[in-house]
């Protein structure tokens, strides 16, 4: 199975460790984010991985080419990064969407455990992994479910709306490769789709049924958006 990694930004609430250095290649007890990223992939079975860069492309190039072969990851470069969010990111990398794939944040750890959970769902077009929380805030990307399928996802939720937060890890499979290649297709033909996240195609996906969830409660993941984030990270080994 392939997974597309989405590395292109800079990680700006991280400045000014992110000044010259993409958030992807911080440091993490001795491993950068991208490479922690991969080889956790690598012990689930995902050996086919594409990093997606922009910001600090060379850096992010120069540690995936000095850890993993060519036939493990490679690198698509998003020439838009500056001027876009994670929406063209998809769509550069849409000719990769023809075979079931994994499509994760390029700012998520996570304990194995976690995409083994995933892997073991049922086959459903889109899986969407979510943990769950007493309270969320407007930062969350917050999932209204019922049962395991997801209805809305959004970061203007109400809490009162919001049964879990996605994690950034998102799994396509059989016609969903397809249907979210295609969804990214007429997004991108909008006029304000640069400033799209590619949840909000997962969003409409969701409210036509073909979204469901793999909740993770208690299973170990960070995700690393400003410096309080990469200090619990450093916290948690097992990532």
């Amino acid at each position: 199975m392939r997974c597309i990694i989405l590395s292109a930004g800079q990680g700006r609430r991280l400045l000014p460790l992110t000044a010259e250095v993409p958030k992807c290649a911080l440091q993490i007890g001795g491993q950068s984010i991208v490479e922690r990223q991969i080889a956790q992939l690598m012990k689930c079975g995902i050996d086919q991985v594409t990093v997606v860069v922009g910001f600090g492309a060379d850096k992010v190039e120069h540690v995936v080419r000095s850890h993993f072969r060519p036939d493990q990851a490679a690198t698509l470069y998003n020439p838009f990064y500056a001027v876009s969010d994670n929406l063209a990111s998809c769509w550069l990398a849409r000719h990769l969407m023809t075979e079931d794939f994994i499509l994760l944040n390029g700012d998520t750890l996570f304990e194995p455990a976690i995409l083994q959970s995933l892997v073991d769902t049922p086959p459903r077009p889109v899986t969407l992994v979510i943990d769950r929380k007493p309270a969320y805030d407007d930062d969350d990307m917050k999932v209204m479910v019922e049962g395991r399928k997801a209805l809305r996802i959004g970061k203007t939720l109400s809490p009162e709306q919001s049964h879990g937060e996605s994690i950034g890890m998102t799994l396509f499979r059989g016609s969903g490769p397809g249907l979210f290649s295609d969804a990214i297709e007429r997004a991108v033909r909008k006029p304000d789709a640069l400033r799209w996240w590619y949840l909000s195609v997962i969003n409409e996906m969701a409210q036509t049924g073909l979204v469901w969830t793999c909740p993770i409660e208690g299973l170990k993941w960070a995700e690393v958006d400003c410096l309080a984030d990469l200090e619990h990270a450093r916290k948690l080994a097992v990532l």
